[in-house]
C-alpha cells in the first residue's frame, strides 16, 4: 500500500510538472507575439511591413537573457514560424533556443527581445537544422527599422537573416556572431504532444497547430501584407 502510494505520487509530481513544461512552452508563444505586437505598434520606429512580407521565416525570442558583463554570454528561448510552400498564412510555431556569443545589447539591457527575419530559403533551410552557428556566411544583419524599407533594398538582397532587437525600450540592430542556434525538442514535445523536430513542424506540417500558435500566425500575416499605396 505504501509503495502504491509512492508510486502515485511520484507519478502526480512528474505530470504536474510536464504541465508546467507545456505551460511555459505555450505561453512562450503569446509572449511572442505580446513582442511582435508591441514593437509593430511603433509605427514609423517598428519593422518595415515590406521586410515581413519577403521573409520566408520569423523567428521571435522573448526575453533574451544577457549573463556575465565581461563575457557577454546569453541564453533565450523562442519560436519560429515559417511560411508554407503556398506562401499563405504561417507554418509552425516550432520552439529554439540561443545560446552564447557576445550580443552586445544597446542601452545595457540585461535582458532583450529579439526579432530575426529570415530572409531567402537558404536561411530558412538553417534554422530548421538541428543546430548552427551565427557567423560568416550565416551572418545576421541590423535591420532597418520604418513602415518602409525602400532605402534598404540592397541590405535584403544581401543579407540572410535581419536581426532586431528591443531592451529597456530602445529598438534597433544587434550583433549574433559567434551564437548558436538549437532546435528544442523537448519544447516541441510540450506543445504537440510528441517528438517532432523543426523540419517536421515547418516543412512537412506535422502535428496540430496551438490556438496560440494560430494567433501568432495571424498577427504575422497582418502585418507582413505590402500596404497599397
Amino acid at each position: 500500500m505504501r509503495k502504491l502510494f509512492m508510486c502515485t505520487a511520484i507519478a502526480g509530481v512528474a505530470f504536474a510538472a510536464e504541465g508546467g513544461k507545456e505551460s511555459s512552452a505555450v505561453q512562450r508563444i503569446s509572449e511572442a507575439k505580446t513582442v511582435f505586437q508591441e514593437i509593430m505598434a511603433a509605427g514609423d520606429k517598428g519593422i518595415p511591413h515590406d521586410l515581413l512580407h519577403k521573409a520566408h521565416c520569423v523567428a521571435i525570442i522573448p526575453g533574451l537573457k544577457k549573463g556575465a558583463f565581461l563575457v557577454g554570454a546569453s541564453y533565450g528561448k523562442g519560436v519560429l514560424m515559417c511560411r508554407p510552400a503556398s506562401g499563405r498564412g504561417w507554418t509552425g510555431p516550432s520552439t529554439l533556443k540561443l545560446e552564447g556569443g557576445s550580443f552586445g545589447f544597446q542601452a545595457g539591457g540585461s535582458e532583450t527581445d529579439l526579432i530575426l527575419l529570415v530572409m531567402n530559403q537558404k536561411g530558412a533551410e538553417r534554422l530548421m537544422k538541428s543546430e548552427f552557428k551565427i557567423g560568416g556566411e550565416a551572418a545576421v544583419a541590423a535591420g532597418p527599422v520604418g513602415r518602409q524599407a525602400n532605402a534598404a533594398t540592397d541590405a535584403t538582397m544581401r543579407a540572410e537573416m535581419l536581426g532586431y532587437s528591443r531592451a529597456r525600450g530602445v529598438f534597433g540592430g544587434i550583433s549574433l556572431e559567434g551564437s548558436t542556434i538549437r532546435e528544442d525538442v523537448d519544447d516541441n514535445r510540450a506543445i504537440y504532444g510528441k517528438s517532432l523536430t523543426a523540419e517536421e513542424i515547418l516543412r512537412q506540417g506535422k502535428g496540430t497547430q496551438p490556438a496560440a500558435g494560430a494567433e501568432l500566425g495571424r498577427e504575422l500575416s497582418k502585418y507582413s501584407r505590402v500596404e497599397e499605396k
